[in-house]
Protein backbone atom coordinates (compact mmCIF):
# COMPACT_ATOMS: atom_id res chain seq x y z
CA UNK A 1 0.00 0.00 0.00
CA UNK A 2 0.69 3.49 -0.25
CA UNK A 3 -0.22 5.86 2.91
CA UNK A 4 -1.17 9.08 1.83
CA UNK A 5 -4.03 10.92 3.63
CA UNK A 6 -2.95 14.34 4.57
CA UNK A 7 -5.46 16.88 5.93
CA UNK A 8 -3.21 16.38 9.50
CA UNK A 9 -5.51 13.08 10.34
CA UNK A 10 -5.34 9.59 9.57
CA UNK A 11 -6.50 6.45 10.88
CA UNK A 12 -4.76 3.17 9.73
CA UNK A 13 -6.00 -0.59 10.45
CA UNK A 14 -2.87 -3.51 10.10
CA UNK A 15 -3.10 -7.09 10.52
CA UNK A 16 -1.30 -9.37 12.62
CA UNK A 17 0.79 -12.13 10.90
CA UNK A 18 2.21 -15.73 11.98
CA UNK A 19 5.49 -16.76 11.52
CA UNK A 20 5.79 -20.17 9.70
CA UNK A 21 9.26 -19.98 10.36
CA UNK A 22 10.42 -17.26 13.14
CA UNK A 23 13.48 -15.12 13.62
CA UNK A 24 15.18 -15.83 17.42
CA UNK A 25 17.84 -13.64 18.01
CA UNK A 26 19.23 -9.82 16.40
CA UNK A 27 22.28 -9.34 15.19
CA UNK A 28 21.70 -5.03 15.35
CA UNK A 29 19.45 -4.09 17.81
CA UNK A 30 19.77 -0.18 16.89
CA UNK A 31 18.89 -1.17 13.24
CA UNK A 32 16.41 -3.73 14.43
CA UNK A 33 18.28 -6.53 12.09
CA UNK A 34 17.17 -10.59 12.10
CA UNK A 35 20.15 -13.08 12.64
CA UNK A 36 18.10 -15.61 10.10
CA UNK A 37 14.90 -14.43 7.84
CA UNK A 38 11.37 -15.38 8.31
CA UNK A 39 8.65 -16.08 6.76
CA UNK A 40 5.10 -15.43 7.32
CA UNK A 41 1.19 -15.34 7.09
CA UNK A 42 -0.43 -12.12 7.32
CA UNK A 43 -3.76 -12.23 8.92
CA UNK A 44 -7.26 -11.25 8.50
CA UNK A 45 -8.63 -11.07 11.58
CA UNK A 46 -6.51 -9.80 14.27
CA UNK A 47 -5.95 -6.09 13.81
CA UNK A 48 -4.94 -2.97 15.45
CA UNK A 49 -6.40 0.44 14.43
CA UNK A 50 -4.67 3.63 15.07
CA UNK A 51 -5.76 7.17 14.87
CA UNK A 52 -2.65 10.08 14.24
CA UNK A 53 -3.26 13.85 14.08
CA UNK A 54 -1.25 16.65 13.90
CA UNK A 55 -1.28 18.69 16.95
CA UNK A 56 0.29 22.62 17.19
CA UNK A 57 3.45 22.78 17.59
CA UNK A 58 5.24 22.59 20.69
CA UNK A 59 2.89 19.98 21.74
CA UNK A 60 4.51 16.73 23.41
CA UNK A 61 3.17 14.00 21.27
CA UNK A 62 0.37 12.46 23.35
CA UNK A 63 -0.61 8.66 23.41
CA UNK A 64 -4.03 7.18 24.50
CA UNK A 65 -5.65 3.18 23.99
CA UNK A 66 -9.25 2.73 23.40
CA UNK A 67 -10.57 1.10 26.54
CA UNK A 68 -13.43 -1.92 25.50
CA UNK A 69 -16.23 0.66 26.48
CA UNK A 70 -14.98 3.04 23.71
CA UNK A 71 -13.31 5.62 25.88
CA UNK A 72 -9.80 6.59 25.36
CA UNK A 73 -6.96 5.99 28.18
CA UNK A 74 -3.77 7.58 28.74
CA UNK A 75 -1.35 4.60 27.81
CA UNK A 76 0.92 3.30 29.91
CA UNK A 77 4.68 5.16 29.92
CA UNK A 78 6.37 2.04 28.64
CA UNK A 79 4.30 1.48 25.51
CA UNK A 80 3.68 5.48 24.96
CA UNK A 81 7.44 6.02 24.94
CA UNK A 82 7.68 3.31 22.18
CA UNK A 83 4.95 5.28 20.05
CA UNK A 84 6.66 8.58 20.93
CA UNK A 85 9.80 7.49 19.85
CA UNK A 86 8.67 6.03 16.22
CA UNK A 87 6.51 8.94 15.84
CA UNK A 88 9.83 11.14 16.26
CA UNK A 89 11.85 9.01 13.81
CA UNK A 90 8.95 9.03 11.10
CA UNK A 91 8.58 13.03 11.46
CA UNK A 92 12.51 13.19 10.93
CA UNK A 93 12.51 10.79 8.25
CA UNK A 94 9.83 13.21 6.54
CA UNK A 95 11.88 16.18 6.91
CA UNK A 96 9.28 17.52 10.10
CA UNK A 97 9.52 18.33 13.40
CA UNK A 98 6.21 18.19 14.79
CA UNK A 99 4.05 16.15 17.43
CA UNK A 100 0.32 14.17 17.33
CA UNK A 101 -2.12 13.01 19.38
CA UNK A 102 -1.96 9.20 18.38
CA UNK A 103 -4.67 6.54 19.66
CA UNK A 104 -4.45 2.86 19.28
CA UNK A 105 -6.99 -0.47 20.13
CA UNK A 106 -6.00 -3.56 19.12
CA UNK A 107 -9.20 -6.36 19.04
CA UNK A 108 -7.04 -9.12 20.27
CA UNK A 109 -5.26 -10.25 23.21
CA UNK A 110 -1.97 -7.69 23.37
CA UNK A 111 1.08 -9.07 24.47
CA UNK A 112 0.02 -12.07 24.48
CA UNK A 113 2.39 -13.58 21.72
CA UNK A 114 -0.16 -12.96 18.87
CA UNK A 115 2.25 -10.27 17.07
CA UNK A 116 0.19 -7.12 18.42
CA UNK A 117 3.52 -5.25 17.90
CA UNK A 118 3.48 -5.78 14.66
CA UNK A 119 0.13 -4.78 13.11
CA UNK A 120 0.55 -2.34 16.34
CA UNK A 121 3.32 -0.28 15.25
CA UNK A 122 2.70 -1.13 11.50
CA UNK A 123 -1.02 0.78 11.85
CA UNK A 124 1.24 3.48 13.80
CA UNK A 125 3.60 3.56 10.89
CA UNK A 126 1.12 3.89 8.38
CA UNK A 127 -1.22 6.42 10.48
CA UNK A 128 1.46 8.47 11.01
CA UNK A 129 2.40 9.09 7.40
CA UNK A 130 -1.10 9.17 6.25
CA UNK A 131 -1.46 12.76 8.34
CA UNK A 132 1.77 13.87 7.41
CA UNK A 133 0.34 13.36 3.78
CA UNK A 134 3.13 11.01 2.89
CA UNK A 135 3.16 8.67 0.00
CA UNK A 136 5.58 5.30 0.78
CA UNK A 137 5.70 2.27 -1.08
CA UNK A 138 5.41 -0.99 0.97
CA UNK A 139 9.13 -1.51 0.80
CA UNK A 140 10.09 1.26 2.27
CA UNK A 141 7.10 1.13 4.25
CA UNK A 142 8.09 -2.03 5.61
CA UNK A 143 12.08 -0.94 6.44
CA UNK A 144 10.11 2.53 8.34
CA UNK A 145 7.89 0.17 10.15
CA UNK A 146 10.95 -2.13 11.26
CA UNK A 147 12.58 0.70 12.62
CA UNK A 148 9.80 0.87 15.37
CA UNK A 149 11.85 -1.72 16.71
CA UNK A 150 9.36 -4.77 15.99
CA UNK A 151 11.25 -6.44 13.38
CA UNK A 152 7.92 -8.96 12.67
CA UNK A 153 5.89 -5.15 12.01
CA UNK A 154 8.42 -5.60 8.59
CA UNK A 155 6.29 -8.21 7.57
CA UNK A 156 2.75 -7.02 8.00
CA UNK A 157 3.14 -3.82 5.70
CA UNK A 158 2.09 -6.52 3.35
CA UNK A 159 -0.92 -9.01 2.84
CA UNK A 160 -0.49 -12.95 1.90
CA UNK A 161 3.26 -14.89 2.62
CA UNK A 162 6.10 -12.50 3.34
CA UNK A 163 9.91 -13.23 3.79
CA UNK A 164 11.60 -10.78 5.62
CA UNK A 165 14.43 -9.35 5.49
CA UNK A 166 15.33 -8.99 1.92
CA UNK A 167 18.83 -8.75 2.56
CA UNK A 168 21.60 -7.93 4.64
CA UNK A 169 22.15 -4.20 4.84
CA UNK A 170 19.16 -1.71 6.28
CA UNK A 171 18.14 -0.49 3.05
CA UNK A 172 17.52 -4.49 2.11
CA UNK A 173 16.50 -4.89 5.58
CA UNK A 174 12.66 -4.73 4.10
CA UNK A 175 10.06 -7.52 3.99
CA UNK A 176 9.08 -9.22 0.62
CA UNK A 177 5.75 -10.63 -0.75
CA UNK A 178 5.93 -14.60 -1.71
CA UNK A 179 2.47 -14.57 -2.93
CA UNK A 180 -0.88 -12.46 -2.19
CA UNK A 181 -3.57 -13.98 0.19
CA UNK A 182 -5.77 -15.20 -2.93
CA UNK A 183 -3.32 -17.49 -3.55
CA UNK A 184 -3.87 -19.26 -1.23
CA UNK A 185 -6.53 -19.85 1.26
CA UNK A 186 -5.56 -20.73 4.66
CA UNK A 187 -7.17 -20.84 8.12
CA UNK A 188 -5.54 -20.03 11.41
CA UNK A 189 -7.48 -21.47 14.39
CA UNK A 190 -6.15 -19.39 17.07
CA UNK A 191 -6.45 -21.58 20.60
CA UNK A 192 -6.25 -18.72 23.43
CA UNK A 193 -4.87 -20.38 26.54
CA UNK A 194 -3.97 -16.85 28.14
CA UNK A 195 -4.53 -13.67 27.08
CA UNK A 196 -2.68 -12.01 29.16
CA UNK A 197 0.38 -10.29 28.70
CA UNK A 198 3.81 -12.42 28.96
CA UNK A 199 5.99 -11.69 31.21
CA UNK A 200 8.83 -11.80 29.57
CA UNK A 201 9.05 -9.58 26.33
CA UNK A 202 10.51 -10.87 22.74
CA UNK A 203 12.71 -8.25 22.77
CA UNK A 204 14.40 -9.93 25.93
CA UNK A 205 14.20 -13.46 23.97
CA UNK A 206 15.70 -11.96 21.53
CA UNK A 207 18.93 -11.17 23.56
CA UNK A 208 18.85 -14.33 25.49
CA UNK A 209 18.95 -16.62 22.15
CA UNK A 210 22.47 -17.05 21.61
CA UNK A 211 23.15 -18.43 25.08
CA UNK A 212 21.33 -21.34 24.72
CA UNK A 213 23.22 -24.13 23.59
CA UNK A 214 20.77 -25.42 21.10
CA UNK A 215 20.88 -21.87 19.03
CA UNK A 216 23.34 -22.52 16.48
CA UNK A 217 22.38 -26.09 15.65
CA UNK A 218 18.84 -24.44 14.70
CA UNK A 219 20.53 -21.73 12.62
CA UNK A 220 22.53 -24.58 11.05
CA UNK A 221 19.26 -25.80 9.88
CA UNK A 222 17.08 -22.87 9.00
CA UNK A 223 18.46 -22.23 5.24
CA UNK A 224 16.61 -25.49 4.30
CA UNK A 225 13.92 -24.91 6.56
CA UNK A 226 13.30 -22.07 4.39
CA UNK A 227 13.53 -23.26 0.83
CA UNK A 228 10.77 -25.79 1.51
CA UNK A 229 8.41 -23.17 2.79
CA UNK A 230 8.95 -21.52 0.21
CA UNK A 231 8.33 -24.51 -1.85
CA UNK A 232 5.36 -25.15 0.02
CA UNK A 233 3.61 -22.16 -0.31
CA UNK A 234 4.35 -21.99 -3.77
CA UNK A 235 3.03 -25.23 -4.27
CA UNK A 236 0.32 -24.44 -1.95
CA UNK A 237 1.33 -27.69 -0.06
CA UNK A 238 -0.38 -28.50 3.51
CA UNK A 239 1.57 -31.40 3.91
CA UNK A 240 5.07 -30.03 3.10
CA UNK A 241 4.05 -26.95 5.02
CA UNK A 242 3.27 -28.59 8.38
CA UNK A 243 5.98 -30.96 9.72
CA UNK A 244 8.44 -27.68 9.27
CA UNK A 245 6.58 -25.41 10.79
CA UNK A 246 5.90 -27.13 13.54
CA UNK A 247 9.42 -28.41 14.32
CA UNK A 248 10.72 -24.97 13.72
CA UNK A 249 8.27 -23.56 16.51
CA UNK A 250 8.96 -26.46 19.00
CA UNK A 251 12.75 -25.29 18.34
CA UNK A 252 12.45 -21.59 18.86
CA UNK A 253 10.64 -22.63 22.75
CA UNK A 254 13.28 -25.16 23.05
CA UNK A 255 15.96 -22.68 22.53
CA UNK A 256 13.96 -19.84 24.90
CA UNK A 257 13.77 -22.68 27.48
CA UNK A 258 17.48 -23.65 27.63
CA UNK A 259 18.72 -19.68 26.92
CA UNK A 260 20.59 -18.29 30.57
CA UNK A 261 18.29 -17.29 32.07
CA UNK A 262 15.55 -19.64 30.75
CA UNK A 263 12.33 -18.36 29.45
CA UNK A 264 9.09 -21.25 29.67
CA UNK A 265 6.32 -19.35 27.53
CA UNK A 266 4.27 -22.76 27.36
CA UNK A 267 1.64 -23.49 29.70
CA UNK A 268 -0.11 -26.65 30.60
CA UNK A 269 -2.81 -25.71 28.15
CA UNK A 270 -0.09 -25.47 25.21
CA UNK A 271 0.75 -29.12 25.37
CA UNK A 272 -3.20 -30.16 25.80
CA UNK A 273 -3.84 -27.93 22.22
CA UNK A 274 -0.58 -29.77 20.56
CA UNK A 275 -2.33 -33.31 21.84
CA UNK A 276 -5.51 -32.42 20.25
CA UNK A 277 -3.98 -31.03 16.79
CA UNK A 278 -1.92 -34.91 16.72
CA UNK A 279 -5.43 -36.59 17.46
CA UNK A 280 -6.69 -34.64 14.95
CA UNK A 281 -4.07 -35.54 12.30
CA UNK A 282 -4.45 -39.21 13.26
CA UNK A 283 -7.67 -38.76 12.10
CA UNK A 284 -6.67 -37.41 8.73
CA UNK A 285 -7.41 -33.97 9.40
CA UNK A 286 -4.70 -31.99 8.23
CA UNK A 287 -4.04 -29.33 10.90
CA UNK A 288 -0.36 -27.95 12.50
CA UNK A 289 0.81 -26.20 14.97
CA UNK A 290 3.15 -22.86 15.33
CA UNK A 291 3.67 -20.79 18.48
CA UNK A 292 5.20 -17.57 18.61
CA UNK A 293 6.55 -15.98 21.95
CA UNK A 294 3.79 -16.94 23.95
CA UNK A 295 1.83 -19.68 25.35
CA UNK A 296 -0.90 -19.41 22.26
CA UNK A 297 -1.46 -21.96 19.89
CA UNK A 298 -1.97 -21.37 16.43
CA UNK A 299 -3.37 -24.06 14.35
CA UNK A 300 -2.67 -24.10 10.35
CA UNK A 301 -5.50 -25.78 8.67
CA UNK A 302 -7.40 -25.69 5.46
CA UNK A 303 -10.84 -23.85 5.28
CA UNK A 304 -12.80 -27.27 4.74
CA UNK A 305 -10.99 -28.38 8.28
CA UNK A 306 -11.47 -25.39 10.23
CA UNK A 307 -15.20 -25.92 11.85
CA UNK A 308 -14.05 -29.39 12.93
CA UNK A 309 -10.77 -28.21 14.43
CA UNK A 310 -12.01 -25.13 16.03
CA UNK A 311 -14.73 -27.65 17.59
CA UNK A 312 -11.91 -29.83 19.20
CA UNK A 313 -10.15 -27.01 21.05
CA UNK A 314 -12.93 -24.84 21.78
CA UNK A 315 -13.76 -28.01 24.33
CA UNK A 316 -10.64 -28.63 25.98
CA UNK A 317 -10.75 -27.03 29.29
CA UNK A 318 -7.66 -24.92 29.16
CA UNK A 319 -8.34 -22.67 26.08
CA UNK A 320 -10.39 -19.51 27.24
CA UNK A 321 -11.40 -18.97 23.60
CA UNK A 322 -10.91 -19.40 20.15
CA UNK A 323 -10.29 -16.74 16.99
CA UNK A 324 -10.84 -18.23 14.01
CA UNK A 325 -8.56 -16.01 11.41
CA UNK A 326 -7.23 -16.63 7.75
CA UNK A 327 -5.39 -15.28 5.45
CA UNK A 328 -5.61 -11.67 4.66
CA UNK A 329 -4.27 -8.41 2.88
CA UNK A 330 -2.14 -5.34 3.45
CA UNK A 331 -2.74 -2.58 5.70
CA UNK A 332 -5.57 0.34 4.71
CA UNK A 333 -6.14 3.71 5.58
CA UNK A 334 -9.92 4.38 6.64
CA UNK A 335 -11.71 7.31 8.49
CA UNK A 336 -13.04 5.02 11.16
CA UNK A 337 -11.13 7.06 13.51
CA UNK A 338 -10.50 6.41 17.30
CA UNK A 339 -11.17 10.09 18.26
Amino acid sequence: MKAKSGGGKASAVAAANIAFIKYWGIRDERLVLPVNPSISMTLRSCLSRCTAELLDDGAETQVFLRTESGELAPAPDGFANGVREQVERLCEWAGESRSMRIAAHNNFPTGAGLASSASGFTALTVAVLGALGREVDPTEMSVLARRSGSGSAARSVFGGYVEWPAGESEDAGHGVQLAPPEYWDLCNVVAIVDPRPKSVSSREGHRLAPSSPYYQRRQEELPGRLEIVRRAIAARDLELLGPVIEKDAVELHLVAMSSRRPIFYWQAGTLAVLEAARQLRSQGVQVYCTIDAGPNVHLICRPEDEEAVAETVERLAQVEFVIRDRVGGPPTLDDRHLF
